[in-house]
């Protein structure tokens, strides 16, 4: 009688993979962002509530998303590991750099707002799933979200989609009723990108 194959061991990711994914992810999220904020949007998660308090309190959006994780780093340590934890802290300490000097770095003229938000969206996304295959995040609900994935079986993007509407919905009295539907439009392109993509065992390297 035929034994079944073993499983394949997905292949490890090397130091310069994991470097690559984290400048590269966070670029994408930046690009995401940048368009978000000329467009006056908000997006979910981590970053939507860094532009709450940006918006509340005048704090730059750099400086509130880097404090705003710092919470969550003790659940990714007890729960994801210190590499994943450790690889969660550069990506969030880079994107919020990067967020901060990219607006001088890439200066918009006009930038259509549904375009705004669907690219913007699906930039993000595609960030935020190049750290996501190199066991990264950019911390805050990210980290709840992937955990729920890994330990629950909850699909990511349809979790984080849920977030992200409670995030929105505090975003209220600083968006207009058509920045609201922009930025709800985005945050379903952000989400979509991550549903159709990030699924359990689809992706095999560690």
């Amino acid at each position: 009688m035929l034994q079944p194959l073993p499983a394949p061991t997905p292949p490890q990711h090397s130091g310069l993979d994991d470097a690559q994914a984290l400048i590269t992810g966070t670029l994408f999220v930046a690009l995401g962002l940048t368009l978000f904020r000329h467009a006056g949007l908000v997006t979910g998660g981590t970053a939507g509530l860094a532009f709450v308090a940006h918006y509340a309190t005048d704090l730059p959006f750099g400086v509130a998303f880097f404090l705003i994780n710092l919470p969550f780093y003790a659940l990714a340590w007890r729960r994801m590991g210190a590499r994943f934890t450790l690889k969660t802290f550069a990506a969030v300490a880079l994107l919020s750099a990067v967020a901060e000097w990219l607006p001088g770095l890439l200066v918009l003229q006009s930038v259509q707002p549904l375009f705004a938000a669907l690219g913007g969206g699906l930039l993000m996304g595609a960030g935020m799933l190049m750290l996501f295959r190199h066991h990264a995040s950019l911390g805050g609900l990210n980290v709840l979200v992937l955990w729920l994935q890994e330990r629950r079986g909850w699909r990511a993007g349809h979790v984080q989609l849920g977030l992200d509407c409670l995030v929105l919905l505090a975003s209220l009295p600083w968006l207009s009723p058509w920045q609201l539907a922009l930025s709800i439009a985005g945050a379903a392109a952000l989400n979509f990108a991550i549903a159709v993509n990030h699924r359990p065992g689809r992706y095999l390297a560690v």
